[in-house]
């Protein structure tokens, strides 16, 4: 993988284990000379891994909206900057650079980009991999409910364990080397459906 989109939080959280994931995930791309993708903030959990990412010697795209470059947030020294008039656009733009998508520890936002971007993969809009980095079972209840998801009906299996997950920067990015995506359509069961309705 050349690229990999990290969605993080803006801010720190209450506990210095998250920086410090941060700290390793930029460290870690930078390691294996895989260029980071990410929201170009320079605040929180962004801009620690995007400075970590920097000073282990990677490459760092950042994409931000315009109405948050004119708030004084995006990092003034990455690789790359791109600035995009809408949120839209932005994690357009972030999925066309990207070869596989992260989410580490973060609030709404974050879940906004994961989910979205996982949404894409089950619709089959693109094969890439999405994953969540879960640091100290951050995501464990999501992970919890996302089975409850399954168990209503609402969510195949096969498309709840196309979101990844892993306890380390290393983990996570080892997971994503032999992803391959299911071939079960979530427009399957229309099909039968349809099918059924005629007989």
């Amino acid at each position: 993988m050349k690229s990999l989109c990290i969605f993080l939080g803006a801010n720190p959280g209450n506990d210095e284990k998250y920086a410090e994931a941060a700290r390793n995930m930029g460290r870690e791309l930078a390691k294996r000379k895989i260029t980071t993708i990410y929201g170009g903030s320079d605040m929180g959990l962004m801009g620690i891994l995007a400075e970590s990412a920097l000073e282990a010697g990677g490459k760092v795209i950042g994409v931000i909206p315009d109405s948050l470059v004119k708030k004084n947030v995006s990092h003034p020294n990455l690789t790359e900057l791109h600035v995009t008039e809408s949120m839209h656009e932005r994690k357009a733009l972030m999925a066309e650079l990207s070869d596989g998508f992260i989410a580490m520890p973060g609030g709404i936002g974050t879940m906004d980009e994961i989910f979205e971007i996982f949404t894409w993969a089950q619709l089959g809009f693109h094969n890439k991999p999405c994953g969540l980095l879960n640091i100290d079972g951050y995501y464990d209840k999501l992970l919890d409910f996302l089975g409850s998801v399954v168990e209503e009906g609402f969510l195949k299996g096969v498309h709840k364990d196309m979101l990844l997950t892993a306890s380390s920067p290393a983990g996570i990015i080892d997971s994503f080397a032999g992803y391959e995506p299911p071939v079960v359509s979530k427009w399957v069961e229309k099909a039968k459906v349809e099918i059924r309705k005629q007989q």
